[in-house]
């Protein structure tokens, strides 16, 4: 029972220390970039008092950026989460998987042959970019699960071998593509595979809100299956539950938060699989406190990165993804040895 009270006082002690730096960090990041904002000037600026200048940089731009990074920072961790916990392996993650550079093809495709076209263009483009973004993630997943499948059942190595495999087809594909493009449209689309948090207006923000909103809670909810799935599926059946369900379930919600961070955040690899990582040697590997806790370090995370990635080189800008895959390709590389 103490052992149970010192683990809840950790989770919760996590969950404020990192709203705090979340907060912080807010702050820090309005006032992040090649314009500086004094403190008081954003303090009058978000109390409507503001210049019409500074409303408009801060309201109109950097506020719904921070907002979008804390959102798909979310997303994309649970994401890996939820994969790490469904193949029971340290290294999955949607970028490694496929799942991204699916949902990567998918919203290139859609640049190169139908944002021209009158339908597709305009404010109606902006919801659209996740529905592109969710069928290419759902395409690669599908491949990833039908070709891992042997006897009915799903097998762990077969899922990650696979995965690997897609991920380098779809990448190919989307190389392929981004040569066919007009130069302007070849620029825009490298930008955004490197994973750049191009969607800097709060409409991108509303088509976002219902994806995560909607399913980290479902994630929570459905996190004592993920426990389950961690012990063995034989425990599992015993219990009564159906594990291939449960899984599908579990991928389904996992695609869903990769393929619609990655229409707004862009390929932003090795995210999911650092930051459920971390949290798990924080507050070990019991899923209902590992996924809201990594949601809250995933935001935390990206904003950092992005806030960096603003502040090195202003007025120019780095890449989100560059700024994490810089920190999470070396840790990538450290599991890979501590497994062998």
């Amino acid at each position: 029972m103490n052992s149970q009270l010192v683990n809840l006082r950790k989770f919760v002690g996590f969950m404020v220390l990192f709203l705090i730096l979340i907060i912080a960090l807010v702050l820090v990041s309005i006032n992040a970039g090649y314009i500086h904002i004094p403190f008081s000037d954003v303090y009058t600026t978000l109390t409507g008092n503001g210049t019409a200048a500074n409303q408009l940089t801060i309201l109109q731009f950097r506020l719904p950026r921070i907002v979008i990074a804390l959102l798909v920072g979310a997303g994309i961790a649970v994401s890996g989460a939820i994969l790490q916990g469904v193949t029971k392996n340290p290294i999955a993650d949607p970028g490694i998987l496929g799942i991204n550079a699916g949902a990567g093809l998918a919203v290139v495709l859609y640049m190169f042959f139908l944002q021209g076209s009158a339908f597709f263009s305009g404010p109606l483009s902006i919801f659209i970019m996740p529905l592109t973004a969710l069928a290419g993630a759902f395409l690669a997943a599908i491949f990833i699960y039908f070709f891992s499948m042997k006897n009915r059942t799903v097998t762990i190595t077969r899922l990650l071998l696979v995965g690997i495999g897609v991920n380098a087809a779809f990448n190919a594909g989307l190389i392929i593509f981004q040569m066919k493009m007009e130069p302007a449209d070849f620029t825009a689309a490298l930008v955004w595979i490197s994973g750049s948090i191009w969607g800097t207006n709060w409409t991108y923000v509303l088509a976002l809100c219902p994806w995560i909103f909607i399913f980290i809670p479902l994630a929570i909810y459905k996190s004592n299956y993920l426990n389950i799935l961690n012990l063995n599926d034989s425990v599992g059946i015993g219990l009564g539950m159906r594990i291939e369900r449960e899984r599908r379930i579990l991928l389904c919600i996992a695609v869903i938060l990769a393929g619609t961070c990655v229409a707004v955040g862009g390929g932003i690899t090795f995210l999911g699989l650092i930051i459920p990582q971390i949290v798990r040697r924080l507050i070990g590997a019991n899923h209902k406190r590992l996924i809201p806790l990594t949601a809250l370090a995933g935001a935390l995370f990206l904003l950092l990165a992005d806030t960096l990635g603003r502040m090195f080189m202003a007025p120019a800008e780095i890449p989100v993804g560059l700024i994490v895959s810089l920190i999470g390709a070396p840790y990538f590389m450290y599991l890979l040895i501590k497994g062998r």
